[in-house]
């Protein structure tokens, strides 16, 4: 057994079946989209169909099986006993499937995302040049032009421009949203016409040996409004103050609060409506949380984004996000592309 699957069996009560595509690529190495892997405390099942097979036998340190296309109606034959079982990921059906095999399910949370939650070495370096490649792109991204482009036309330049420097993939499509579009944190490129006055949120992340980044940078189109410049600098005076609250023993919650209690105390708290950061690894959005809700405690070696916004409703909208590794010295902040206000043409 590799050292993640040993820290993992030794606080397992029963067996634990992983279906999360990420977990058990985490675990074994191995990336596919129809796969599980038992964990026990002896030893580590993989098991996968024949599409996959040739890859799965060449797996080292687990037993690969090979298995119908239908996963868990091939496991519902196979295994027997007490199994406990992701939550997050398996499906209602496949849990009935399972169950009507004899299968006795418990759920459980989180095992192994705490585990990912604290990347080693290899990990932080796969990060560090996804985030690498971010900053190269943003800094180019701001030599072009902006006014009179669409959002769509920008945010696949964008892409293309991650492919160019070498990114196997994008952590989630570019996000490109100008004007009154600014105001929807996740808004979708458009057709929009980019026009002066407008502020430009520019959300982005490539990926580098299955590990994520994630950047954001709202831009100014010509001058803004005394509005929008105010919104930007409160926004970049919270995010300021969220990095400086990242040490390990500090909880999400209280993180989250101090940049919030920033953006509320200018009058512009309502306009902040989602959490302030979340963890960024094999996939984009994973633990530990920085929210009002959140019961993360960071641990030196999570990786996060800061990334409070500031959203005027049919106006526009304000976000800046870094990627920071938190550290028993203080954050590593990964995203060096100036937070200062650039104006692009």
């Amino acid at each position: 057994m590799n050292d993640r699957i040993e820290r993992l069996a030794a606080g397992l009560a029963e067996p634990l079946l992983v279906t999360t595509p990420a977990n058990v690529r985490y675990l074994t190495g191995f990336e596919s989209s129809n796969a599980a892997a038992l964990v026990e405390p002896d030893r580590v099942r993989l098991f996968a169909d024949f599409r996959y097979a040739s890859s799965g036998r060449a797996v080292q340190d687990v037993e690969f099986v090979e298995t119908d296309r239908a996963i868990a109606h091939d496991l519902a034959g196979r295994l027997s006993g007490r199994i406990a079982f992701e939550a997050r990921d398996l499906t209602y059906a496949s849990w009935e499937t399972l169950t009507a095999g004899g299968l006795e399910l418990v759920p459980t949370r989180g095992l192994v995302e705490a585990l990912r939650a604290v990347k080693d070495e290899r990990e932080l370096e796969a990060i560090r040049q996804a985030a690498a490649i971010a900053n190269d792109v943003f800094a180019r991204i701001a030599e072009e032009r902006f006014l009179r482009r669409t959002e769509r036309e920008l945010a696949w330049q964008i892409e293309q421009l991650f492919h160019e420097l070498g990114a196997e993939g994008l952590s989630f499509p570019a996000i490109v949203a100008a004007g009154p579009n600014g105001a929807l944190p996740h808004a979708h490129p458009g057709a929009r016409k980019i026009q002066p006055g407008d502020a430009v949120v520019v959300d982005a992340g490539c990926i580098v040996d299955g590990y994520c980044s994630d950047c954001t940078r709202t831009f100014a189109a010509g001058a803004l409004s005394d509005e929008l410049k105010n919104a930007y600098a409160v926004c970049l005076q919270a995010q300021e103050i969220g990095l400086a609250e990242l040490s390990p023993g500090r909880s999400g919650r209280d993180v989250d609060a101090a940049a919030r209690d920033h953006i509320a105390g200018a009058g512009l708290g309502e306009a902040f409506g989602h959490g302030l950061g979340h963890g960024v690894g094999l996939v984009v959005h994973e633990d530990p949380r920085l929210s009002q809700v959140s019961e993360d405690v960071l641990a030196a070696g999570n990786v996060v984004t800061v990334e409070p916004g500031i959203y005027l409703e049919g106006y526009g909208g304000i976000r800046i996000e870094d990627l920071v590794v938190v550290g028993a010295d203080g954050p590593e902040v990964l995203t060096s592309f100036t937070k200062d206000l650039v104006t692009v043409d």
